[in-house]
């Protein structure tokens, strides 16, 4: 089953490469990603799909949340609410 995690960086260097190394070393695979430039940042949309039945979305999204430069993580489930975040 594909997840899709909604994503706000920095434009550091390497920032995009750290984040993608997280989602492998995790135990998922990249499915599709969407990137666009946003002020400051970048929003990213990244379609994740565990590696087995044990890998928990929830919980990526938690380490994605802390890493250095990541400022905004939302799942699927929550798109509503970064939407609606995104706007104010």
């Amino acid at each position: 089953m594909t997840d899709t995690l909604h994503i706000q960086i920095d434009h550091a260097d390497g920032s995009l490469q750290r984040l993608i190394g997280l989602v492998e070393r995790r135990g998922f695979h990249i499915d599709g990603m969407t990137l666009a430039g946003e002020g400051a940042g970048r929003r990213l949309q990244l379609q994740v799909r565990g590696r087995d039945s044990g890998r928990c979305v929830e919980i990526l999204g938690r380490q994605i949340d802390r890493m250095i430069g990541a400022t905004r993580v939302a799942s699927s489930c929550a798109v509503q609410t970064f939407q609606t975040e995104a706007a104010a």
